[in-house]
């Protein structure tokens, strides 16, 4: 009753992916590959391991003990047959990482040029995305957060910038038309492109100066999708729709061309940079070490 190595495989990442498709994404074969080795395994074990439905997919009572057993195993298999990367000449193989919108294009441009060119046989897949997510679960390797949104009994180095501002703008042609805010309080006064998070949770507008906090829940005609629909906030505010709250790195050029005007930049509120964080294990796959020691490296010299 011996099973493949590769269908055991196959259900693992369906089970925690929650799904064929998210754990084809996961895994880099496609979903109805998946669905066939699941069925080969539930076959060849005679009985069902995962209840499927037309919206998800969870395991059983006997496919949550087999994955609860398989979990650690698995990751002891990955790790012995990584080893060999230690006969090679350069690290090679599949890095994946989880990170937000906002990294994506503000963090990783500086990082991801020369680390792919120092290691040519490292493969990198980036999944960028702003809602919460287990980067284990997602078949990610590791991933990029900010401090308040790190997981737990994970490993974090810094990477980026460490510190950060969030900046307020709009154009000049609706400042001239509407006024100019001298207060934060003033926003509830104006028109201002809201965010939403995945969750549905509205990103918070929030600035500081000289130890006062405030916090404005302003209303406009634009709300987006937070990381998916950035673009499109940060155009709305070009054009004149309203004002906008972003990182500062994302609105720099806009306010540099003139195509932003600053406002309120007495009450722009710092944050800390990002971290890259990976699970706190004994062993590192070889692409996520050279990263990691490559991120240390890119720290010093900046």
């Amino acid at each position: 009753m011996a099973a493949d190595l590769g269908d055991i495989a196959a259900f693992v990442a369906v089970a925690q992916a929650g799904g064929f498709r998210d754990g084809a994404r996961a895994s880099g074969t496609s979903a109805s590959g998946l669905s066939e080795a699941v069925r080969r395994l539930e076959a060849r074990l005679g009985v069902r391991l995962l209840n499927r439905t037309t919206r998800s997919v969870a395991p059983t009572e006997a496919g949550a003990r087999l994955l609860e057993r398989l979990t650690p195993a698995l990751s002891e298999v990955e790790a012995a047959l990584d080893v060999v990367n230690g006969f090679r000449d350069r690290p090679a193989g599949t890095l994946r990482l989880n990170v937000p919108v906002s990294a994506a294009r503000l963090v990783l441009p500086g990082i991801v040029p020369p680390f792919l060119a120092a290691y040519p046989d490292i493969r990198l897949e980036v999944v960028a995305e702003d809602g919460f997510v287990d980067v284990l679960a997602a078949g990610c390797d590791a991933g990029i957060r900010y401090d308040e949104r790190l997981e737990q009994d994970m490993i974090a180095i810094p990477i980026g910038p460490r510190e950060q501002r969030f900046a307020t703008a709009a154009s000049p042609a609706y400042l001239d038309r509407c006024g100019r805010p001298a207060h934060p309080r003033e926003l509830l006064k104006h028109a201002c492109i809201g965010g939403r998070f995945a969750s549905g949770t509205m990103t918070a507008w929030e600035f500081e100066r000289d130890g006062e906090i405030v916090r404005v829940d302003p209303s406009g005609p634009l709300i987006v999708r937070v990381g998916a629909a950035t673009d499109l906030a940060v155009d709305a505010a070009i054009a004149g729709t309203g004002i906008i709250t972003l990182f500062e790195d994302w609105l720099r050029p806009h306010l540099d061309s003139g195509a932003l005007e600053p406002v309120l930049t007495s009450w722009w509120q710092p944050f800390s940079g990002p971290f890259l964080y990976y699970p706190g294990r004994r062993y590192l796959p070889a692409p996520l070490r050279a990263f990691v020691d490559f991120v240390g490296q890119h720290r010093v010299r900046s």
